[in-house]
């Protein structure tokens, strides 16, 4: 399977384009005429090396996309020209990529280019969702409006994505403490005690759980080599096996299902799917176009599907709720809720409820892992330093016996 650019025209003669995994190109020009797109191009991906970015130099933080949207909206809304508000925002602008990135938008726009077009030529800073948002919002002479909603729509995302990696930096900091404690008394701690024991002449006193920890000690040093193998190929591996697109699904599937983060990732998913679709619907965003941008942002390759199955269904005529429901992604509640707002006419502002609920969710998520993982991880360390501790120093009682005999 490899990753293949495309770009094509609907039936309405409308430009799409986009980024599909499959064997080869026949297969995408396949996929794509079932979806009702005439292609007019397919290419490889083309393999992208990313540099480590320098703050404020390599790329532009999703606060400083923020502060501009918030900007942006207030001058266009106090009725200054938009060359206008990009020239003052782009002269203000302390991060030289978004300083750059305006400067070129502003040009592009002063040559008779839409101010969405502009945006489109920055895909790194200005992904489809703001693009087509910003679309809707010149079409329908709001423009202001729409950039606020964008600027709650991106820090919403933001603490949600920050309740996430709080989340999980805990538990995975302190299982790397406990790899690195163990590492070092097994390679430095417990060589000193055996030869401690060994110029006493007390090996044949060694308890079991202190000759074992010894024996263990002594592989590691012997098979450094094995072990720093383990370490580096483990997370090499995971990375590669994700790079695979049958092996991505597999792990999203799989992290889905994991005992404590499973339930909090599902929630996070629904909260996005619900929060950023209620956003694009209340801008005027076509339904479908909404959906498939949704797709794409998804994050997890299970919900992706889900959500493209959906968007199938819905382009031959079904609601919105019934397809959902049937992937078992999302939970009974949500499919209720949106089957409501879809037969009252008021589906933007019920996926907004929805997703209000689930960021609160999440909170509470959020917080009762932390309150369950930190006695647990705690216990882990302890216990595990412990361990070490009386293996160690309990065979120093015999020694006085043994020096005697």
């Amino acid at each position: 399977m490899a990753s293949f650019v495309w770009e094509g025209k609907t039936k309405a003669g409308e430009v799409r384009n986009g980024v599909m995994d499959a064997k080869d190109a026949d297969e995408v020009n396949q996929k794509l005429k079932a979806q009702g797109i005439v292609p007019s191009k397919v290419a490889r991906k083309a393999i992208v090396i990313r540099l480590p970015k320098l703050p404020g130099i390599g790329g532009v933080s999703s606060k400083d996309l923020v502060v501009f949207t918030r900007q942006f909206s207030t001058m266009i809304d106090a009725g200054l020209p938009l060359v206008q508000c990009l020239e003052i925002l782009s002269t203000q602008a302390e991060n030289m990529a978004l300083k750059k990135v305006l400067a070129s938008v502003k040009e592009q726009v002063e040559a008779g280019s839409t101010f969405a077009d502009a945006l489109k030529k920055h895909p790194k800073v200005f992904d489809e969702l703001y693009v087509n948002l910003v679309a809707a919002g010149e079409v329908g002479g709001i423009l202001d409006t729409i950039l606020q909603r964008l600027a709650i729509y991106i820090e919403k995302n933001m603490k949600l994505k920050k309740k996430v990696k709080g989340a999980m930096v805990y538990p995975i900091c302190i299982v790397l403490v406990a790899i690195l404690v163990l590492g070092v008394l097994l390679y430095y701690v417990i060589p000193v005690f055996k030869k401690m024991f060994e110029d006493f002449g007390a090996r044949a006193a060694i308890p079991a759980t202190t000759q074992n920890l010894i024996d263990l000690s002594d592989w590691m040093i012997h098979n450094w080599w094995l072990v720093l193998i383990v370490v580096v190929g483990v997370p090499t591996g995971v990375h590669y096996f994700k790079k695979w697109p049958k092996g991505r699904y597999l792990w999203d599937k799989g992290i889905l299902k994991l005992p404590l983060f499973g339930p909090l990732l599902r929630k996070v998913a629904v909260a996005k799917f619900t929060r950023t679709m209620g956003t694009m619907v209340s801008s005027g965003v076509p339904i479908l176009d909404a959906m498939d941008i949704v797709a794409k942002s998804a994050g997890n390759r299970v919900v992706e599907e889900a959500i493209y199955f959906t968007r199938e269904k819905i382009s031959e005529g079904k609601t919105m709720a019934e397809p959902l429901g049937e992937t078992g992604v999302f939970p009974g509640m949500v499919i209720q809720m949106i089957a409501v707002g879809e037969s009252t006419g008021a589906l933007d502002q019920m996926l907004s409820k929805i997703a209000d609920f689930y960021d609160e969710e999440v909170d509470v998520a959020v917080d009762a892992l932390t309150s369950l993982m930190e006695p647990f991880m705690l216990v882990l360390l302890g216990g595990m330093v412990g361990y070490f501790l009386i293996a160690m120093y309990l065979p120093i009682f015999n020694l006085a016996s043994v020096v005697q005999g």
